[in-house]
């Protein structure tokens, strides 16, 4: 445990008590009253306007919502750059830091109203880790619930290796990958030129090789084709031919030895070689081993902000260890937690960065409370503790939990318990169910089909599983994956009166396109007649489409393919909602009344004031054609890291989200209230699980 004077206490404790005025008379005096009540009043003191500017398209728009909170809530999305988090973090911090704090764990928030952006959270925390310490270690057990117990030793793992570690390594990844594949294309030519001619048996490296005919491999020379003459031409007549004949076979043959010989040699260098590199590899290993241990263990001697959050991170995986161990063996199997799921294992990539086997293992069975470590040597302790955690908890645990790592390092795959397999694992493993337990596998699909088992979607982004349609299974598991996740968010609730746009627009190349798609589709399936399965396009031309498609991927195909003009004409989609309501002279409660925005809000210019931005032209529009009361509720929803912001954070009628996951969207389901940016963004924070995040220095 920490020690005593590491605890500060929840926030509250820290406010200095007010101090009580001095007593004295007070004069009254009409002219002083009334400038004290009208000016000296904060509540009532001139708001000042955001900072303004343009979009990439000149479109006039604002650079802040005017409150840093709404602005990290808003800009950043899983492509923000490091930079905006240090810029921005300790502008939000200094306004309002629970709420801050809130909006990191948000980032990271799988279920509820997160925004699943793992990467993102990983950067605020080491921005937290090296400013507010205290605040992320004593917080680690709420961290768990917004992601996983892995978030934990992956945030030691970067503290330690450094905050772009897993950039890195991909990139390395990627080398390699790239290197291999060049060597497999040209692999088998480049090596056959050491392979001798053998005839049958075995190559010296130990693999069988087939036979060859005379005079090919080796490098010899095919014969020609019209006679042994060069060039196929026939030797001229004559007895020497017979003699001329036998001193190029014995030629031939003695270089041939020759030959064979020095192919021989070469192998045999190349073998050495290539040991030498195997044990110089190996050497490197250890050392690496080595050095990483070393700087764990030293970073844990020396700095006593890392080692206060290292001991939180064990304490937490050492509690729940303990608890689901006893649940196991009182058969409580559904109390269990994921620790040990999540858990490093003995000696892995974690274990070996971290050590944090030891401290854990240490925790679980203390030296004290076990009389058979009495006396034992603490080095020998340390390892009997970590062999013991392995043996008699995690091992037992995960078994219990029927994790399908389980089942596939046992090569038991008609084992697998299908309707257990986790969403990401589902998507990971799907393509390997297929190979290894091909019948099984599509009989479980067939059922989910039919209703009679289920398959797990929650922890997906929904582009995540349109990516995966063009996977080898034929996309049949994002096919079900797509239909539980619409199925899950109608059971809480349905759009009502409502419209996506979606910008497909070539700045919204890659990832961004993909989620915009995915998020209109999205919207559009979730809303109730007429606007059920309906978008529309950022065009000069803006279109209503009707999705066609009897299957994901061609309502998907034809929500990409949909007509654009190579502009983002924001307004334009305005102007044909108004067109229609004039002529056909509608009601202003017959009016559309929430639309979603799904863009990186890089809008055209439309309007001749070049000061007045997009939101204020569709104000304007609208009061001019007698609509002013039936302005529809517009939901920016932001997909690439941008500072433009189309309004500031008090614009009733307005909300401004950002990110891929769709858990935002369940705060408008069967919501037919008022929006604002900054009590939108309060509202998807006020998950209970957000009340018990506390800020202590």
């Amino acid at each position: 445990m920490a020690p005593p004077s590491l605890l500060l206490g929840p926030p509250e404790f820290r406010k200095p008590k007010p101090i009580a005025a001095a007593t004295q008379t007070q004069w009254t005096d009409p002219f002083v009253d009334l400038m004290a009540a009208n000016y000296n009043d904060s509540a009532k003191a001139p708001i000042i306007a955001p900072p303004m500017g343009f979009t990439e398209n000149r479109s006039a728009t604002f650079l802040s919502s005017g409150n840093p909170c709404v602005d990290f809530f808003f800009h950043v999305v899983p492509s923000t750059p490091a930079s905006y988090f240090n810029q921005q973090l300790p502008l939000a911090w200094a306004h309002d830091d629970l709420t801050t704090l809130k909006l990191i764990c948000n980032l990271r928030g799988v279920r509820g109203t997160g925004k699943s952006d793992k990467e993102g959270f990983y950067t605020a925390a080491f921005w937290l880790h090296k400013h507010h310490p205290k605040t992320l270690a004593c917080n680690v057990a709420s961290l768990a619930e917004f992601g996983y117990f892995k978030d934990l030793p992956e945030i030691l793992y970067r503290l330690l290796q450094g905050e772009d570690v897993r950039k890195t390594q991909k990139a390395e990844w990627s080398m390699r990958k790239g290197g291999a594949c060049r060597i497999g294309r040209r692999g088998r030519r480049g090596l056959n030129h050491l392979r001798p001619p053998y005839r049958g048996g075995v190559a010296p490296c130990g693999g069988s090789v087939s036979p060859s005919p005379p005079y090919y491999g080796g490098g010899f020379a095919p014969p020609a084709p019209y006679g042994g003459g060069p060039y196929g031409l026939r030797p001229p007549f004559g007895g020497g031919l017979r003699s001329s004949s036998s001193a190029v076979k014995g030629r031939r043959s003695s270089n041939r030895k020759g030959d064979v010989q020095s192919r021989e040699a070469r192998i045999k260098r190349a073998m050495e070689r290539a040991q030498l590199e195997k044990e110089k590899a190996s050497s490197l290993r250890r050392e690496k081993k080595s050095s990483m241990a070393q700087k764990a263990l030293g970073r844990y001697q020396r700095d006593p902000d890392f080692r206060f959050l290292y001991e939180r991170v064990s304490d937490l995986f050492a509690e729940c260890l303990k608890s689901d161990i006893e649940n196991f063996n009182s058969n409580q199997y559904k109390k269990i937690t994921l620790a040990a799921k999540w858990c490093p294992s003995i000696d892995s990539s974690f274990d070996r960065a971290t050590l944090l086997c030891e401290s854990i293992a240490r925790k679980v069975f203390p030296r004290e409370s076990y009389p058979e470590y009495e006396g034992v040597e603490d080095a020998y302790y340390a390892y009997r503790v970590r062999d013991r955690l392995r043996k008699d908890v995690l091992v037992p645990l995960r078994k219990v939990l029927e994790l399908p790592e389980v089942y596939i390092g046992a090569n038991q795959w008609g084992s697998i318990p299908y309707n257990r397999v986790a969403s990401v694992a589902m998507k990971f493993y799907k393509e390997k169910f297929l190979k290894h337990d091909e019948e099984r596998f599509k009989k479980y699909l067939e059922d989910v089909k039919a209703g009679k088992s289920t398959i797990a979607a929650g922890a997906l982004l929904p582009h995540e599983i349109i990516e995966s349609l063009n996977h080898g299974d034929g996309g049949q598991v994002a096919e079900l994956q797509w239909k539980r996740m619409v199925d899950d968010m109608l059971k809480q609730g349905k759009m009502n009166n409502c419209l996506a746009v979606c910008d497909v627009s070539g700045s919204m190349k890659g990832t961004p396109m993909e989620v915009s798609v995915a998020l209109g589709l999205l919207v559009s399936e979730l809303s109730e007649e007429p606007w059920k399965g309906k978008v529309i396009t950022f065009s000069a031309r803006p279109e209503l489409h009707l999705i066609q498609g009897g299957d994901l991927m061609s309502k998907c195909e034809f929500v990409r393919t949909m007509e654009w003009d190579g502009n983002t004409n924001f307004q334009k989609v305005f102007d044909l909602l108004l067109q229609v309501a004039v002529k056909g002279r509608l009601k202003p409660e017959h009016m559309i009344k929430r639309i979603f925005v799904f863009s990186d809000m890089e809008f055209d210019q439309a309007s001749t004031n070049r000061w007045e931005t997009d939101y204020q032209t569709i104000q304007r529009k609208y009061n001019e054609k007698g609509y002013g009361n039936a302005i529809p509720q517009i939901v920016f929803w932001n997909l690439r890291h941008s500072l433009s912001t189309p309004v500031p954070c008090t614009q009733p009628g307005v909300a401004l989200l950002s990110g891929y996951s769709k858990n935002l969207m369940k705060l408008f389901l069967d919501n037919d209230g008022e929006v604002r940016p900054d009590s939108v963004m309060e509202q998807a924070l006020s998950g209970e699980e957000y009340q018990k995040l506390l800020v202590l220095d």
